[in-house]
């Protein structure tokens, strides 16, 4: 089933995933009934759209930046240069934030390989700074070389 339509010479072109694979990706419990309808409606036709345009068909990009308002809300937010990719980056960093196993973001990225995957996380200031902290709180504590050694043997 192809996995996303792009535009290309003639018009709209409907690509398979780069992996080759099928992919599982997790939805959040909030929008599971939306879906859940939206794939009861395709009538188990497998080429059914879960999302389409306005009149039916495909999404192209210029209908989805369209339907979402985008330009005018990046705009808005004072990040002119984000891009709807960039989402991909924020979410797979978040995942690996709430503790989701690397192994685990490749697959549902779609990613061959834990390197691509791993380009994709952007830890921020915070979390190293809480790094940092952590570290000082273990060299200064009970276990650190200056403390009791009598509980470590």
């Amino acid at each position: 089933m192809p996995s996303q339509t792009t535009p290309g010479p003639g018009g709209l072109h409907d690509k398979d995933p780069k992996s080759k694979r099928d992919r599982f990706i997790p939805i959040m419990e909030e929008i599971r009934p939306m879906v859940a309808r939206r794939i009861e409606a395709a009538d188990g036709d497998p080429m059914a759209r879960l999302f389409t345009g306005p009149r039916g068909g495909r999404i192209s990009t210029a209908v989805l930046r369209d339907a979402t308002h985008w330009d005018e809300v990046v705009t808005m937010l004072g990040y002119e240069h984000l891009r709807r990719h960039d989402l991909r980056h924020t979410g797979l960093t978040w995942m690996a934030d709430a503790g989701i196993p690397l192994h685990t973001l490749r697959m549902i990225a779609g990613h061959g390989d834990l390197a691509t995957t791993q380009r994709y996380l952007h830890t921020d200031h915070r979390r190293l700074k809480s790094a940092g902290e952590a570290l000082n709180r273990f060299l200064t504590g009970p276990w650190s070389p200056d403390g009791p050694q009598d509980s470590i043997l």
